[in-house]
């Protein structure tokens, strides 16, 4: 890092990015430097602020500027470059934080934490024991939020307000431009906020601040999580006898931060300091107030390099960072992320993705210290790299069912008794059921012909024929008599087609058309269904592996990866992942007796396994009702491009869970078995 003193040497034109209050302190201390042309800002782009002319981008770089010099703080500094790094890079103007930072320096990608430097976790222990007084910063320290960016909470109120049919063009922009003008002197309150917004929107009270402001508390407060491990630190200190406080800029009032604490179990401390009960932030005098609890050592633990320990230490006061989950995230390159997915493209629920694994990923801020980036259990294996997709895929499919107008669905076993459920919590309105069916249950049903036949038997099986036709056909060849193969197939056949419509009569399926799911597959097992049903069938796939196989079979087929969006991807390279996770507990169905009773195969998982990936399964379903419990309805979006890279992590990270490496992925279709970590 270079310091701020060399660089404006080296920039004798620069433009200084922010209006805050440090703004002045910058102008006063190094504005002799250099020529400063102007202010700029990314909610204001004209006027006049500390004796400069505020400029849009444009025409900065129309003043010939050499360099930009943000003056803001570092979690903002990240949200700034990726604003505005592209057209700097592109005009050769250098971009640099206040403290010298090169801000277009790209961070290399990476998966183990060799390049963070942090101090650790026995560091701050150490700490604690000498100091009499510790304050705690509150967010993204001790709790944080689901989602990228804190300002990612505006655009939630704002989809709430449509909702109401209250529409602010540009409502993010002007909130925080309401907040950024009213924080310029003071420490304001949510709903001196509102106020202002309601001004600089022209609306009048559309709306009263108050209940505006109760919209973004509510939003906000749904997003808060606790980082477990800063907790108990927390509860420790009160343990030890330390006199513990909180010391947090924000514009909520005690009673809500209380709630808030309340809610994440962080309980035992002694004071509250909130900048919008003192009118102060910590960058301005709100330390004071903490600084006055004792003559000896007050130490403030917290993430802002800038706000929670060069403020702290001017204060007089002994100061830790811990990193925040956004900080780890930065420190490994995104984990590849914004090369798939494009920062400023981002939607809204792409961002509350990310921060859903942010939050899981980095909840512990010391987890530097294990130096590879590692996933524990098959719970987060659920939840981190199979949730986001998995989640899309039952969004998109009940946007299908809607917009066609369907109106029941089968959800065939085993693939479909986790998408099952997880369906019925985005749709209550459309008939559905778990249906009891396999590949082999429907060709042992389905065999009409010599032709059929020739087409399984054109599968490749890796075993015998005499052991191919009792698997996959359920004829024990050997006691055929004087039948041939195919006519002891085709006999059998016929049993279990009425059989098989036995269990269906038994089923409450309506006369209308169906949807039948399926997750990879060429569409044999809805080939040799349909036949069992007067009702057309469209399936709704994950996957159609080869469906120049099935384009001569009549069958309607809707894949979520269409097939040039197939070829153009690495789905092929993970969804085995997906596919391992999706299994019911229970054995595979092989035929029906008479009667519509279920014949299951003997079952080969251990009790272990069946436990292990019913756990993952928790996670992806805890995936889901995280995503749906932060987004309205509307705001559900899918990126199936951020999935992926999300699930190819399952390459990239260490998973430790011993039962989740012991899975087999079994396939007695083909008689394939395939240990979990060759596929990893």
């Amino acid at each position: 890092m270079a310091n701020i003193n060399e660089i404006l040497k080296d920039h004798q034109t620069i433009a200084v990015y922010g209006l805050g209050t440090e703004t002045p302190r910058f102008l006063q201390e190094y504005g002799s430097l250099t020529t400063v042309v102007g202010l700029l800002d990314g909610y204001r782009v004209e006027g006049e602020l500390y004796g400069y002319p505020i400029l849009t981008m444009e025409e900065a770089l129309e003043r010939d500027i050499s360099a930009i010099i943000v003056v803001a703080r570092p979690g903002s500094c990240k949200v700034i470059a990726k604003n505005i790094g592209e057209i700097c890079k592109s005009h050769g103007v250098a971009l640099f934080d206040v403290r010298g930072k090169d801000l277009l320096m790209k961070k290399e990608i990476s998966y183990d934490f060799s390049g963070v430097e942090a101090q650790r976790k026995t560091a701050l222990i150490e700490k604690m024991k000498s100091a009499e007084v510790i304050s705690f910063d509150l967010f993204d320290t001790l709790v944080m939020r689901q989602c990228e960016h804190y300002t990612d909470v505006f655009e939630l109120v704002d989809a709430k307000l449509r909702e109401q049919e209250i529409e602010i063009q540009e409502f993010a922009v002007i909130r925080m431009a309401a907040e950024k003008e009213l924080s310029k002197n003071a420490a304001p309150t949510l709903e001196a906020i509102y106020e202002r917004v309601l001004e600089l929107a022209g609306l009048g009270y559309v709306m009263p601040p108050e209940k505006m402001a109760a919209l973004e508390w509510e939003a906000d407060l749904a997003l808060i999580v606790p980082r477990p491990s800063m907790v108990e630190l927390f509860d420790r200190a009160c343990a030890d006898g330390k006199r513990v406080c909180i010391t947090t800029d924000s514009y909520y009032h005690q009673e809500q931060i209380r709630q808030l604490l309340q809610k994440a179990h962080i309980l035992g401390y002694e004071k509250l300091f909130v900048s919008s009960e003192y009118n102060t932030a910590k960058t301005g005098d709100l330390f004071e107030k903490v600084r006055a609890l004792t003559d000896g050592i007050v130490l403030h633990i917290g993430d802002d390099e800038w706000a929670d320990v060069e403020c702290a230490i001017a204060h007089h006061l002994s100061a830790f960072r811990v990193y925040s989950a956004e900080d780890l995230w930065e420190s490994l390159g995104g984990l590849g992320i914004d090369s798939i997915c494009d920062p400023k493209s981002r939607s809204l629920a792409d961002r509350i993705k990310i921060g859903l694994v942010q939050c899981r990923l980095f909840a512990d801020p010391f987890c530097f210290e294990k130096e590879n980036l590692a996933v524990a259990s098959a719970k987060d294996v659920g939840y981190l790299l199979c949730g986001p997709m998995i989640s899309d895929f039952v969004i998109w499919m009940k946007k299908q069912i809607n917009e066609q107008k369907i109106e029941q669905i089968l959800f065939g076993a085993r693939d479909g008794y986790l998408i099952e459920r997880l369906y019925r919590k985005l749709d209550t309105k459309t008939r559905e059921c778990y249906f009891l069916t396999s590949r082999t249950a429907a060709i042992r049903a389905g065999m009409e012909t010599e032709e059929d036949i020739a087409y399984v038997d054109g599968m490749k099986y890796f075993g015998s024929m005499e052991e191919e036709t009792k698997i996959r056909f359920g004829v024990d060849w050997a006691d055929a008599d004087q039948r041939t193969r195919t006519q002891a197939i085709l006999e059998a056949a016929k049993q279990q087609r009425r059989n098989y419509q036995d269990y269906i009569k038994s089923m409450p399926i309506a006369d209308t058309k169906l949807a039948f799911f399926d997750f990879v597959a060429k569409g044999t097992t809805q080939l040799y269904l349909s036949r069992l049903f007067r009702q057309p069938m469209k399936g709704f796939y994950f996957l159609q592996l080869e469906p120049e196989y099935m384009a001569d079979k009549g069958l309607e087929i809707q894949p979520f990866y269409s097939q040039s969006e197939k070829d153009d991807s690495a789905i092929f390279d993970h969804y085995y992942i997906l596919e391992t996770m999706l299994t019911a507990p229970d054995p595979q169905l092989m035929e029906w007796e008479a009667g519509g009773n279920p014949v299951f195969a003997e079952e080969t998982r251990s009790q272990t396994d069946i436990e292990c990936f019913g756990r993952a399964q928790e996670g992806i379903e805890e995936f889901l009702d995280d995503l749906i419990r932060i987004l309205p309805p509307q705001a559900l979006e899918v990126n199936k491009a951020l999935d992926e890279a999300i699930l190819a992590l399952v390459g990239h990270v260490r998973i430790t869970d011993s039962d989740f490496l012991q899975l087999t992925v079994e396939d007695p279709f083909f008689k394939r078995m395939t240990n979990l970590t060759d596929l990893l």
